[in-house]
């Protein structure tokens, strides 16, 4: 399996001839063989998590599949002012939270993001998948007690719901501008759930956070589930 680290929130993985594209916006994407099964996940609307560029690969690329969070909303007329034909629709799968579903021969669930969107859980290939979009434990400074304790408790319940799975490889947000709270989601992803492999992201290209993170970690085995990435376009084979 091979892991390509994009941009911000942006991951790619290749597993036995089916690429998984997560929350592409921007950077440079590998090139992807014309008749491979690509399957594109966004997981909201945001414009730090979705452009509407990857539409365009269809053209390109017949086997081409697009899970798509339901708060992204295409119009026919959007579309077509925007040099996408509306037909890309039938290409199109569209994700409410809560929900369990399949495409093609892959079992998708999602979660209810803290933010907007939704989060993945993906099985294909024997493989498990989770990418968090924006489903993120946000605490932050001057929030209050209140607020930060809602957040906490939001993010705790949907994590919960991956307890009884055995991830193997995991994206979920490092943002250094939470500060001191920066760690705490993914730290508590770690804690309760199986993944073989984390990758941060939605870093902002801002790496540092997770070499300090690393050494903070007493457990060896724990820390090495923590994968240190250090920029764009980084390939990972696991």
């Amino acid at each position: 399996m091979k892991i390509t680290y994009l941009e911000h929130s942006g991951y790619m993985a290749e597993v036995e001839g089916r690429i998984l594209v997560f929350d592409y916006y921007k950077g440079t994407l590998p090139k992807l063989p014309e008749k491979a099964k690509i399957y594109v996940f966004a997981s909201h609307a945001h414009q730090d998590h979705f452009d509407l560029e990857i539409l365009k690969w269809a053209g390109d690329h017949p086997n081409i599949r697009y899970i798509l969070s339901k708060d992204i909303r295409l119009s026919d007329r959007y579309l077509e002012r925007n040099g996408i034909a509306a037909s890309v629709k039938e290409k199109i799968t569209f994700a409410p939270p809560l929900k369990t579903f399949e495409v093609d021969d892959m079992n998708i669930k999602t979660l209810r993001s803290t933010d907007a969107g939704v989060a993945f859980l993906i099985g294909a290939e024997g493989k498990y998948f989770y990418h968090a979009g924006d489903l993120n434990l946000w605490k932050w400074d001057g929030a209050g007690d209140l607020v930060n304790g809602k957040e906490t408790r939001a993010y705790k319940h949907e994590i919960h719901k991956l307890a009884d799975y055995e991830i193997d490889v995991a994206f979920v947000p490092l943002d250094s501008r939470q500060k001191k709270y920066a760690a705490e989601g993914l730290m508590y992803f770690m804690e309760h759930v199986d993944a073989k492999a984390v990758f941060p992201m939605h870093m902002w290209q801002d790496y540092s956070p997770i070499a300090a993170l690393k050494a903070k970690i007493s457990n060896g085995a724990f820390a090495r589930r923590l994968v240190e990435i250090s920029g764009e376009n980084e390939a990972y084979e696991l």
